[in-house]
């Protein structure tokens, strides 16, 4: 039975790469932040579901600020497989908290590396990071592994150093190290403060006049939205082949704001224009206008390919809402 242990676990990717790897037969490991809350919705129908999965889900307490406990889960489990997809992940949150961001996000994923390689894993198993499109930045769309990184907010550099990190780890060390530069993807399962969940929650409740509006930033940003469920589809992927690269993955497709807003506010009867308002403090200092990736790498040596299409997700996402099953 192999092993994968998951940062991150209790997050929109987190939970259905925990779903994914259970379903093959693996051991899953997922390292959980402490806190007064438990915050573990998105997992909870796998931790209870005993006589599936009872046996081969262990989630641990600890942190990518703390090197002791990566070092000691590390050691406890051996995986075979690591996911590091734990990160303060909010593109505008990283402007209000950058040295947060850069904690967790850049030194966060050196003390995990330098974690596998002291605890002598660097030969034995396979680490994929999260990278993202937002280190492309400003660089003009579509962007691939070739196009320069020119990462647009502190969030974005902090995933570039990360990036560099694992690049470095599997020249220096051996180590098999993908990175998935993932675009925007997105489902039912995503956080509350991103702007597509916020969006299709706003149609829901004004649907059920639980609200009249809703307030957004930017209508024009043009974005590659995908869905979780097919990204993490690409991970596992990625450390499933002969050696680590790099790889983006996206849908080669992009909508702005409005036109995801169009779709939610259409799904249940209603013009989007009556409900949705701007206003500029919900910008960001610097914008990243577009992005659009180029997965023409990841369908030709993963033979990826992304199932769901942009009204399916706009979609499922609004009728999850609307059911109260988000």
């Amino acid at each position: 039975m192999r092993k994968a242990l998951i940062t991150g676990i209790t997050g929109q990717d987190g939970s259905y790469l925990c779903e994914l790897l259970l379903g093959k037969g693996y051991e899953v490991h997922g390292l959980v932040r402490r806190s007064s809350s438990f915050n573990r919705q998105r997992i909870e129908h796998l931790i209870q579901d005993e006589e599936n999965y009872g046996n081969r889900l262990f989630l641990h307490y600890g942190d990518m600020t703390d090197s002791s406990a990566l070092n000691r889960i590390l050691e406890h489990c051996g995986p075979d497989e690591v996911y590091n997809l734990a990160a303060q992940s909010h593109v505008k949150i990283s402007f209000d908290m950058p040295e947060y961001t850069g904690d967790v996000d850049a030194l966060g994923v050196a003390r995990l590396l330098d974690a596998i390689r002291e605890v002598g894993l660097t030969r034995e198993c396979r680490f994929y990071q999260a990278s993202t499109s937002e280190m492309f930045g400003s660089s003009e769309p579509p962007q691939n592994e070739q196009t320069p990184f020119r990462p647009r907010s502190p969030y974005g550099a902090a995933k570039l150093y990360a990036h560099w990190m694992v690049v470095n780890f599997r020249a220096g060390y051996g180590l098999h190290a993908s990175s998935g530069i993932l675009f925007n993807h997105e489902s039912p399962r995503r956080g509350e403060n991103f702007v597509t969940r916020k969006i299709a929650i706003a149609a829901a409740r004004i649907r059920k006049g639980l609200q009249d509006k809703v307030v957004l930033g930017n209508l024009d940003s043009s974005r590659d939205w995908g869905h979780a469920r097919d990204f993490v589809e690409a991970m596992y992927l990625m450390l499933q082949q002969p050696s680590g690269d790099d790889f983006v993955v996206a849908t080669g497709e992009t909508h702005r704001i409005r036109e995801f807003a169009e779709k939610a506010f259409g799904r249940v009867g209603l013009d989007w224009r009556d409900h949705v308002v701007t206003d500029d403090r919900y910008r960001r200092p610097t914008e990243v206008d577009s992005l659009c990736g180029d997965a023409g790498k990841a369908r030709s040596v993963l033979g990826w390919e992304p199932a769901v299409t942009f009204d399916e997700l706009v979609n499922e996402m609004v009728d999850a809402e609307m059911a109260g099953q988000a």
